[in-house]
């Protein structure tokens, strides 16, 4: 079929990409010509496991064709089965100009709406079509997480769709065909209610964590390990064992952003909600908590101190700082005068052009660079190369062998028994707890 996608999202590029990759002729529409270049070059927007090579792949057998928004080709002579707006939240007033557009040239489409737009936004792009009988707008949410973006497009756990036109449903269900086979992924409902769903999936998501952390928070101060605690909590089957992993808190431009609009929602609606008010406080509050066990370990003495840090990405497999814990860190860290030396696998661009040029930030080529003369080492994104590091020779490197472990990867017995100094979140380096006796 003939697709077209507008948007210069992630959304936007894996659902293009995605698409091309089964046969379909996509186009895809970026609404800024720089990302226009860097697409043309064969370079993904977004630094995501197998993007740039299946964005290259697509173009070369010719299954992708680029274009953007200002060089926007008239749409008079294409006839395109579906198309797919997935812009950014504060892209609106873009979105009612593409689709009354859409809605004078092309008779016959079906408009999908993947952006996270307030709730009842599809409805309301509806209504700017002249034709409600042969012109249909559904809701298909973004339900992508960054670093395996385009594994959740094509291997879907579900697909949320809203929608209330039996032909549109038809004609998306055969466009999303060779993602759906082995079993109908489809949770079809009004469009209204998917824009709800995927803020609300979001919102229970970031609850866990937030409720996990002041749990772990809670942890410190009773002197229990969190470990335990999290392994006895997920065996719960009514709970489960996903997204209860305490830590420094989370980030990320989408998640962030899809947890305060919900918020924002719950506000204008007059409803209002205390427990995601205080979800965002709680977050906002533990992407300081390393900063804190430091100013204690200390003694408040943070002032020419070397802090080597460890991931600066908000997860491991992005190369995006948004929102991430490393952005309040290094913020507290500079307030008391210290420095700091930084590696990521990814990210060290972006924290870049975000801090600019200071005496008091080192970026570094390898984890090894990064400890290496430090005071402590601080541990905030999990990536692979950082779990099982040379300890004996991190020990060497650091001029106290401290760490903060920001994401609880490693064992505090063991750190503790080679001569480390181990700060975790909520976890103990006490006995280990036994749990293979049986109760008589």
């Amino acid at each position: 079929m003939q697709l077209l996608v507008v948007g210069s999202s992630l959304g936007a590029q894996v659902t293009a990409v995605a698409l091309a990759s089964t046969g379909h002729q996509v186009c895809l529409v970026v609404d800024e010509i720089a990302h226009y270049q860097a697409l043309e070059q064969g370079r993904s927007l977004w630094r995501e496991p197998g993007l740039d090579s299946l964005l290259q792949e697509v173009q070369h057998q010719g299954l992708l064709a680029l274009s953007s928004l200002e060089a926007w080709p008239s749409l008079r002579s294409q006839s395109y089965a579906a198309v797919f707006l997935a812009l950014a939240p504060n892209q609106w007033s873009l979105a009612e100009s593409i689709t009354l557009r859409l809605g004078q040239m092309l008779p016959d489409f079906l408009l999908v709406n993947q952006s996270t737009f307030p709730v009842g936004s599809t409805e309301a792009l509806q209504a700017l079509l002249p034709d409600a009988q042969h012109q249909a707008t559904v809701c298909l949410p973004d339900l992508l997480q960054e670093g395996a973006a385009l594994a959740g497009w094509t291997r879907p756990e579900r697909i949320l769709l809203g929608c209330k036109t039996a032909w549109a449903e038809e004609r998306l269900r055969e466009i999303l065909r060779p993602f759906n086979r082995r079993q109908d992924h489809f949770m079809v409902m009004s469009p209204r209610e998917a824009e709800f769903t995927k803020l609300a999936i979001t919102g229970m998501l970031a609850t866990r964590l937030s409720f996990m952390n002041d749990m772990a928070n809670l942890a410190d101060a009773l002197q229990v390990d969190i470990e335990a605690v999290r392994q006895g909590v997920g065996s719960d089957p009514r709970i489960g064992d996903q997204y209860l992993y305490p830590g420094c808190g989370f980030g990320g431009l989408s998640f962030s952003r899809d947890v305060m609009s919900l918020a924002t929602t719950l506000e204008d609606s007059g409803v209002g909600s205390e427990l995601l008010e205080e979800v965002l406080v709680i977050n906002e509050r533990q992407k300081e908590i390393l900063f804190r066990k430091a100013w204690q370990h200390f003694e408040t003495r943070l002032q020419g101190k070397t802090f080597a840090i460890w991931g600066a990405a908000f997860k491991p497999g992005s190369d995006r700082i948004d929102n991430a814990p490393v952005l309040r860190l290094l913020q507290a860290l500079w307030a008391q005068g210290a420095s700091v030396q930084v590696h990521d696998p990814k990210a060290l661009d972006a924290l870049a052009a975000w801090a600019g040029k200071r005496d008091d930030l080192r970026l570094c080529a390898t984890a090894a660079e990064a400890a290496d003369g430090a005071d402590a080492l601080m541990l905030l994104t999990e990536w692979k190369t950082y779990w099982s590091p040379d300890f004996e020779q991190l020990r060497r490197q650091l001029r106290t062998p401290v760490i903060f472990d920001g994401r609880n990867i490693y064992d505090p017995q063991y750190l503790q028994s080679i001569g480390f100094t181990y700060y975790g979140v909520g976890r103990q380096a006490g006995e280990k707890t036994r749990t293979t006796e049986v109760w008589r």
